[in-house]
């Protein structure tokens, strides 16, 4: 019988090379894992059943650990079992019958179109950071992109003449993306101005947004621009890059924009993913009505 450590070692090597998922997902199904395996005691993988998961599930319930995390830590542990049943580890999943905590979709924050541009607006052009933080803002609302597509952005998928960005996403998928007239002439200005003239360094030589040294810039980095410029505009939300995301669907929704084509542009696999927009959509309507009308 094998230990934790082989199971895990060989789970991760199954959703990279099987199911070509990213880093950042294999990363986090193996921080689910070895919390099932600190929950579990000395028990290995394989002995664990139907039962012991449900006490596990309990011993959650008595935490203060949210019901999204409980559901994600749940779906992650389903995966697990899943790849042990196609290595025929075990011949029965413990988590078939298993159902995740009810949780209550939360409408994520968004900016209105005014407090993007003052963000925008508190940007300091004067420097080379500014420039390439006003494209920076401008790609990720112009294509609402995750931060971790900004940070991977390439020159190469840049196709600027025909209007649109080739973008890698989840599981290593492709989609395209228009891309709007002042996100382009600001990378542009980015590009001919600052980024042509730095030296990149080997492994970030295709990369469009660079850090000072050269390198790549991480998903951190990016958030604390963000949450400075919007301390500097005087916004009181909790704004992060996927607030960016979150404005650019709502606005083509209430906008009228085909709930299928944000979809495709958002890189969601399934049309619910995507339909959250339409109640934010509902939601500030209704914030209208009651801010609005005169009987409200």
């Amino acid at each position: 019988m094998q230990n934790w450590d082989f199971y895990i070692k060989e789970f991760k090597n199954y959703l990279k090379l099987e199911r070509g998922l990213s880093e950042n997902s294999i990363e986090a199904y193996e921080r689910d894992v070895i919390k099932l395996k600190n929950f579990s005691g000395k028990a290995a993988p394989v002995q664990i059943d139907s039962d012991d998961l449900s006490l596990i599930l309990n011993e959650l319930n008595d935490t203060e650990i949210a019901a999204t995390s409980q559901a994600r830590m749940l779906s992650g542990w389903k995966a697990f079992y899943r790849f042990l049943l196609l290595e025929e580890h075990l011949s029965i999943d413990p988590t078939e019958l298993l159902e995740s905590p009810r949780t209550r979709r939360k409408i994520p924050e968004v900016l209105h179109f005014h407090e993007i541009e003052q963000m925008l607006e508190a940007i300091d052009h004067s420097t080379d950071e500014g420039t390439r933080n006003r494209a920076i803002l401008e790609t990720m609302y112009s294509c609402g992109l995750r931060v971790s597509e900004l940070t991977s952005l390439r020159l190469s998928d840049c196709h600027f003449e025909e209007g649109y960005i080739q973008v890698t996403g989840k599981g290593e998928k492709t989609r395209l993306i228009p891309i709007g007239g002042q996100a382009i002439k600001f990378t542009e200005i980015y590009l001919k101005s600052i980024r042509n003239f730095q030296e990149a360094k080997p492994e970030a030589e295709d990369i469009v947004f660079l850090n000072r040294r050269g390198g790549q810039l991480s998903r951190v980095m990016i958030f604390m621009i963000i949450k400075d410029l919007a301390a500097k505009a005087g916004i009181k939300k909790e704004v992060s890059p996927h607030t960016f995301r979150h404005s650019f669907a709502t606005h083509l929704i209430e906008g009228g924009a085909d709930l299928r084509a944000v979809q495709e542009m958002l890189g969601h696999t399934s049309i619910t993913t995507t339909e959250i927009y339409t109640h934010l959509d509902r939601a500030y309507l209704q914030q209208t009505i009651q801010q609005f009308h005169p009987r409200a």
